[in-house]
C-alpha cells in the first residue's frame, strides 16, 4: 500500500532561488534556457533536435553501445532501444550520475526512475517518436573521496584505496572486504540476500567501477529499458574533436561561459566558473589539467609540453586522451546523443543554466532542464506519529526550532498572542509620533527609542514564555525532535543521506515499484510516498 502526496519544491525550503525562479520562469532566469519542461518545450526541442543530429552520429552511438554491452544480459527492451537509436525519429532523455559505491544516496534511484517515467509519458503525447532513457555514468570523473561509500542504518560502509586517473577505469580490488563488513550488516532475510548477490556480482565480478555500476543498473532497472553509456570512448570522442580543437585553439567555453556569469550572478548564485581550457589530458595513470601557457601548451604536474600543431595531431591520433572537464561534458553529452532533456539536481541544473550561450557557440541545441522528482519517504508508523503530533506533511520540513515553536505554542494552555500585543503597540507608538512630531526632534527621537525597547522587551518575554513552555512540555518537544530527526536526518532530505538498500531491506523490489509508481517528472513539485507494508 501506498500513498503520494505533492508539495511544492519552495514549501519544503531545501532548494535553492536559483531552482524557484526556474521552476517558477521568472523573467530574470529565461535568458538562460531556451524551452522549458513542458509539453510546447517538448515539441519545440523535438523539432530542432531532429534538424541538428545526424544518421552517422546515430549509427557510431550505436556501434559504442552495442559493444559495451557485449558481456551484459541485457533485457529485450534495452536491446530495442538501442536498436531503435538508428532511427530519426528516436530521441533520449538523459541523466547523469557519479559511479557511487552501490549507488550512493538515494537519489540516483529517483533521478533514472525520473528519466524513464519521462520517456513513458512523451510516448503517450507523441506517438511518433521513440523517447530512450539514458543513464551516462561519470566515468571520467576524479573525486573518488565522493564516491567511495554510502550509509547503512547510521554507518559508512567505505572502500579504502588509492587511484589518480578516472574513476571508470579504477580496478574493483578490495571491495571483498567492504562486501563482508556490508554483508554483516545486512542480516539474512530473503531481501538482505538479494542485496548481497547484487552487490558482489556487480564488484567481485568485474575489473573495473564503470563495469561493476553498469551492471548493478542494468540489474535494477534493465527491465524498463535503461540504456546505459561510458562516454570514455575513443569513437565517441572522434565525434567530438572538432569542438576539442576549438576549445584548444579558441577557448571558446571560457569567452562565452565567462560572459553568461557576468550577466548570472547579478541575480543568482554561480555554480561552477570556467577556466581558460576546460580539458583534461587522461590516461590509465593521471587526469590532469591541460594548460595554455607562454605559447605552448602542457600538461599539469607532468612533463608533457606541446606545441599548437603537435597537440592537435595528438587529438587526432589519441582523441580518447582528452577528457572534458564540467563544463564541457554537457555539450559533449548533447554532441553524441539524440538528447532532448537533462535531468539532474538543483546543484547540476544551476551549472548547466551557465552554459547556453557556449552551445550556441559552437552550434549544438540546448536541452530541456529538468529538475528530478525528489522523495521524502515516510512509513505507517511515522505518519502515525505525525498525526499524533498534528503536524502535517508541509510542517514537516520547517525548521526544527520553527516547527516545536510552532506546536509548543498551539498545545500551549496559556492563550497569550504576541503578535497582537506587538500590533497593538506600534499602533499606540504610531499616535504617539503624530504627538510628537508637533514637538522638537528630542521628543521623535525618545518616542522611538522608547518604542523599540518595549517591541524588544516584549520579544524577550515571548522567548522565555516559549523557553518555559518548552521546558513544561518537554515530552512533546523530545517526541517532534526525535521524528523530525529520523525523516529528515542531518537537517537535510533524506535522500542525501540514506542508500536505497535501507528501504529494499524492508520492501524488497516493491521499494523500486512503488517509486516507478509515485514519481511524475512533469508534475515539478516535491513527492511525500507513504509507504506501508504489504
Amino acid at each position: 500500500m501506498m500513498k503520494v502526496t505533492h508539495i511544492p519544491f519552495q514549501k519544503t525550503g531545501f532548494f535553492s532561488k536559483t531552482i524557484l525562479d526556474y521552476l517558477e520562469q521568472n523573467k530574470s532566469i529565461q535568458p538562460f534556457y531556451t524551452n522549458f519542461p513542458n509539453i510546447q518545450g517538448f515539441q519545440k526541442q523535438l523539432e530542432e533536435k531532429q534538424k541538428s543530429f545526424h544518421l552517422q552520429s546515430r549509427l557510431t552511438l550505436v556501434e559504442v553501445l552495442e559493444h559495451q554491452y557485449t558481456s551484459f544480459k541485457s533485457s529485450e527492451k534495452t536491446v530495442k532501444n538501442i536498436e531503435f537509436l538508428k532511427q530519426q525519429n528516436t530521441f533520449t532523455i538523459t541523466t547523469g550520475h557519479q559511479l557511487n559505491l552501490f549507488t550512493g544516496p538515494l537519489y540516483f534511484l529517483y533521478k533514472i526512475i525520473s528519466t524513464i517515467n519521462l520517456c513513458e509519458e512523451l510516448s503517450e503525447k507523441f506517438p511518433k517518436n521513440i523517447f530512450v532513457p539514458i543513464y551516462w555514468m561519470a566515468t571520467e570523473d576524479h573525486d573518488f573521496d565522493e564516491i567511495k561509500f554510502f550509509n547503512f542504518k547510521g554507518k559508512k560502509v567505505q572502500w579504502s584505496r588509492e587511484g589518480a586517473s578516472a574513476v571508470g577505469r579504477f580496478s574493483t580490488e578490495g571491495l571483498e572486504k567492504v562486501f563482508e563488513v556490508f554483508s554483516e550488516q545486512l542480516g539474512n532475510s530473503k531481501n538482505a540476500d538479494y542485496l548481497k548477490e547484487l552487490f558482489s556480482d556487480g564488484y567481485l565480478k568485474h575489473h573495473n567501477l564503470a563495469d561493476a555500476t553498469r551492471y548493478i543498473a542494468n540489474e535494477l532497472f534493465g527491465k524498463y529499458g535503461l540504456v546505459i553509456i561510458d562516454a570514455d570512448d575513443k569513437k565517441l570522442k572522434k565525434e567530438f574533436s572538432a569542438v576539442i580543437e576549438d576549445e584548444l585553439i579558441n577557448q571558446t567555453s571560457f569567452k562565452n561561459v565567462s560572459n553568461t556569469i557576468s550577466e548570472f550572478e547579478r541575480i543568482h548564485t554561480i555554480q561552477v566558473n570556467p577556466r581558460e581550457i576546460n580539458l583534461f589530458y587522461l590516461t590509465d595513470k593521471i587526469r590532469e589539467r591541460i594548460l595554455f601557457e607562454n605559447g605552448v601548451y602542457k600538461v599539469n604536474n607532468t612533463n608533457i609540453v606541446w606545441n599548437e600543431s603537435e597537440i592537435l595531431k595528438e587529438v587526432r591520433e589519441n582523441t580518447e586522451r582528452f577528457s572534458p572537464n564540467v563544463i564541457m561534458r554537457p555539450l559533449y553529452q548533447e554532441a553524441i546523443l539524440p538528447n532532448l532533456c537533462y535531468i539532474g539536481g538543483g546543484g547540476e541544473i544551476a551549472y548547466w543554466l551557465e552554459l547556453k550561450s557556449y552551445f550556441e557557440a559552437v552550434g549544438v541545441p540546448f536541452p530541456i532542464l529538468l529538475l528530478r522528482n525528489s522523495v521524502q519517504i515516510v512509513s505507517e508508523k511515522q505518519q502515525k506519529k505525525l498525526q499524533n503530533l498534528h503536524i502535517s506533511l508541509e510542517e514537516l520540513f520547517l525548521n526544527q526550532h520553527d516547527l516545536i515553536a510552532k506546536k509548543v505554542i498551539e498545545n500551549s494552555e496559556i492563550e497569550v498572542n504576541f503578535k497582537e500585543k506587538s500590533d497593538l503597540l506600534k499602533q499606540q507608538f504610531t499616535e504617539l509620533k503624530i504627538v510628537a512630531k508637533k514637538t522638537d526632534v528630542s521628543f521623535v527621537n525618545a518616542v522611538n527609542a522608547q518604542e523599540r525597547k518595549q517591541l524588544k522587551g516584549l520579544k524577550n518575554l515571548e522567548k522565555r514564555l516559549l523557553k518555559a513552555e518548552k521546558r513544561r512540555q518537554k515530552d512533546l518537544v523530545d517526541r517532534i525532535t526525535t521524528l523530525q530527526n529520523q525523516l529528515l536526518p542531518n537537517q537535510s532530505l533524506e535522500e542525501r543521506q540514506l542508500n536505497f538498500s535501507e528501504y529494499y531491506i524492508k520492501h524488497g523490489a516493491y521499494f523500486i515499484d512503488a517509486l516507478k509508481i509515485a514519481l511524475q517528472p512533469l508534475q515539478l513539485e516535491f513527492t511525500v510516498l507513504e509507504l506501508y507494508k504489504s
